[in-house]
């Protein structure tokens, strides 16, 4: 294993296929400035082709509180839009970068840190977590893409109501509204999400970008759209020789069928 401090923010660590990026400001509460935004894009742009899968986390008691208010300079509308787009590109090299992102979340989920965790793959919760939206009562929007993703994993109603009324989710109620798909006990998010980035490393590279690239703007399209565009994802697909071989060592019994837990 190898560890990179990326910046005073933000560290990264290589455990086999798989990159842990740990979000170091646990005295903030792992708030979000300019620098570990930017951080994060830096990491996302510039993974090692070793690299299969990540995981983001949180140190200390909470994944992100948000937004750091306490740095948030005075900006005019233009500014405040350049400022907006780059949180943007930042969190689109999450969702978007070169692998399947699974965030590890506890403690405060919140603000720009919903955002982040909306921008990952696959959510794991622990007993301890969170979920609020309280840009509202600040007078502020959201702005590093959650008014797209957030929506999209509870719904357009969910989220006006936790902006208008500051409404919010503990775990429990949270995984049922689909803000995560796992719920662990508490201190063991880290431990479940790092198994499963383990497990989507040993997926063939094409079904995972077909997954992390591809479904999401399958969505987005018309049916018909959607329909062709699966097509052609799918014959992709198939005819990768790794796809191949992976057909061939389950048709001769030397790879595991799916059975029930």
């Amino acid at each position: 294993m190898t560890t990179t401090r990326i910046t005073d923010e933000l560290s990264l660590e290589i455990r086999g296929a798989v990159a842990l990026i740990r979000l170091t400001r646990p005295a903030k509460r792992n708030a979000i400035n300019d620098s570990l935004v930017l951080g994060l894009r830096d990491v996302f742009e510039n993974l090692g082709s070793e690299v299969k899968a990540a995981v983001i986390e949180g140190e200390g008691d909470h994944f992100c509180a948000g937004l750091d208010l306490s740095e948030l300079s005075e900006r005019d509308a233009v500014g405040g839009m350049h400022h907006s787009r780059m949180w943007h590109k930042a969190l689109d090299a999450v969702q978007f970068g070169p692998v399947p992102v699974v965030s590890a979340l506890h403690g405060a989920v919140v603000g720009g840190g919903l955002e982040l965790a909306s921008a990952t793959h696959i959510r794991v919760a622990d007993e301890s977590t969170f979920y609020a939206l309280p840009e509202g009562s600040r007078g502020i929007f959201v702005g590093g893409g959650g008014s797209v993703r957030v929506p999209r994993l509870v719904g357009v109603a969910r989220m006006t109501d936790m902006m208008l009324t500051g409404r919010v989710y503990n775990a429990q109620d949270g995984e049922r509204a689909g803000f995560a798909q796992y719920l662990v006990p508490a201190g063991q998010a880290l431990a479940k999400a790092m198994e499963l980035a383990e497990k989507i490393a040993q997926n063939a590279p094409t079904t995972n970008f077909a997954l992390t690239h591809v479904l999401p703007r399958i969505a987005d399209q018309t049916a018909d759209h959607g329909l062709m565009t699966e097509a052609l994802m799918a014959a992709i697909a198939q005819s990768a020789p790794e796809a191949k071989e992976r057909v061939k060592a389950f048709l001769e019994g030397r790879a595991n069928k799916v059975r029930k837990d």
